[in-house]
């Protein structure tokens, strides 16, 4: 699933541990999502959506889509 959650960080003037922390999970599940080895579970990407003030649709996008 392809995602914009690197770019929203660098935007936010965000590091990937000051992600993480704000997320509670690990610096290297924010590494995991921005490349795009992990997909977020349902209510990891509503904190997400809401964080940066987006729809999750705004935020993931399907790889056919």
């Amino acid at each position: 699933m392809k995602n914009r959650i690197r770019v929203l960080r660098a935007e936010h003037g965000l590091t990937q541990a000051e992600l993480a922390d704000r997320l509670d999970v690990s610096r290297q599940t924010v590494n995991a999502l921005e490349t795009g080895k992990y997909d977020p579970s349902l209510p990891l990407a509503f904190k997400l959506a809401r964080l940066f003030g987006l729809r999750i649709e705004d935020i993931f996008q399907d790889e056919d889509g």
